[in-house]
């Protein structure tokens, strides 16, 4: 895919002003650093505010009044009793419980719900969406007209407040109508770096005077899509196409606590959902391969697709997603190893070019999560 035939967002000419670096990305121009440096940025973000623009992702509405009940036979998530402003994290299964892309999901009231999605996965779930519920409310592609900022970091609530004091008031998965600069947006208090933050849906035509008026607060930098792989993979957060897909259920990818209790096997509204018995019959049995968090022992990168092996040099299994974490100062990795080999603690070794570097089973998240539950 040529520059030329690449997607982009509202705010691309502000990018290249930044003098960001673009590299295509889910069929998107996007920026993977500034001339701040990864390295930077990611401190920068754990440390202040960081602005990202993540405005590739898909947002979609659904109206009507079985939207819930229709969008449960396609997640495995309690939707019919999400609290009004609030959202909930989810993912679509397919009939063999492998995962079909995760997204997040808001009760606007009004029997609508706002939901976004990858955006590698945006037009496959827009017609999944349209094929298996499209007779039972009604399904709204924003995906021209929004854009989407993710405000995050420590310093997040004072930039933001300066806009709109109201959003002091939010808690972590609080998602809300909010005025930003006489504009109509939704607010919610969730991100993808482990920090306090904001995620902002605002009208494309206004997105880029918006993220002027954020960039232009002293805590805040931008942030390009380098230092949001790593926050992301320091908090132990999943990335769609890596750590998870339709070649794993959300019991393989350690992902059981995103199952609501209402739709598990013994749950008030149990099962109805795409692949639940194969999911159901693993959560029973176990299975035989599960993601775990790994720390390589060596200051070696230990990148996606390296082998990981036991003491005997058995390959038990691979990296999904790894590199440096630069808040710990260490590499660190994620991969799907034998059951027999997940207890934290765990030794084993990656290969890396030909060599064995030593690595140990870990828990997740790497650095400690900082949301505000208030």
């Amino acid at each position: 895919m040529t520059n030329e035939t690449l997607a982009k967002t509202p705010l691309h000419a502000l990018h290249l002003e930044l003098g960001a670096r673009m590299v295509p990305f889910a069929g998107y121009d996007m920026p993977v650093q500034y001339p701040l440096g990864v390295m930077k940025e990611h401190l920068h973000s754990r440390a202040q505010a960081g602005l990202f623009d993540v405005s590739h992702m898909g947002q979609i509405v659904l109206r009507g009044a079985n939207a819930a009940k229709a969008l449960e036979t396609l997640v495995p998530v309690d939707i019919i009793d999400l609290p009004l402003g609030m959202q909930r994290y989810a993912m679509f299964t397919d009939d063999n419980g492998g995962i079909l892309d995760d997204l997040m999901v808001a009760n606007l009231g009004n029997d609508t719900l706002f939901l976004v999605v990858n955006a590698a996965c945006k037009e496959q779930d827009l017609a999944h969406l349209q094929k298996h519920i499209g007779n039972q409310c009604t399904i709204e592609n924003l995906f021209e007209e929004r854009a989407l900022l993710a405000l995050q970091g420590p310093k997040a609530v004072d930039v933001l407040a300066r806009l709109a004091p109201q959003v002091r008031e939010m808690t972590f998965m609080q998602f809300a109508p909010v005025r930003l600069l006489g504009v109509d947006c939704y607010v919610s208090r969730s991100g993808y770096t482990g920090e306090d933050g904001f995620e902002i849906s605002v009208p494309a035509a206004a997105a880029e005077t918006l993220a002027r008026s954020l960039l232009a607060e002293p805590e805040v930098e931008a942030i390009g899509l380098g230092a949001r792989d790593s926050l992301r993979l320091e908090a132990g957060l999943c990335l769609y196409g890596h750590d998870m897909s339709t070649a794993t259920t959300p019991i393989e990818a350690s992902l059981l606590w995103a199952i609501s209790k209402a739709r598990r096997a013994d749950g008030a509204r149990a099962g109805g959902f795409p692949g639940a018995a194969r999911i159901f019959e693993q959560q029973q049995a176990g299975v035989t391969s599960k993601r775990v968090g790994l720390l390589p022992q060596e200051r070696v990168p230990v990148r996606e697709g390296a082998e990981i092996v036991d003491a005997d040099g058995n390959v038990i299994g691979s990296v999904c997603s790894g590199g440096f974490g630069p808040s710990l100062g260490a590499p660190v990795a994620m991969g799907y190893v034998q059951s027999s080999h997940v207890a934290k603690g765990t030794q084993l070794w990656a290969m890396v070019r030909g060599k064995r570097v030593a690595m140990k089973v870990a828990k997740t998240p790497f650095v400690p999560q900082r949301y505000y539950r208030g």
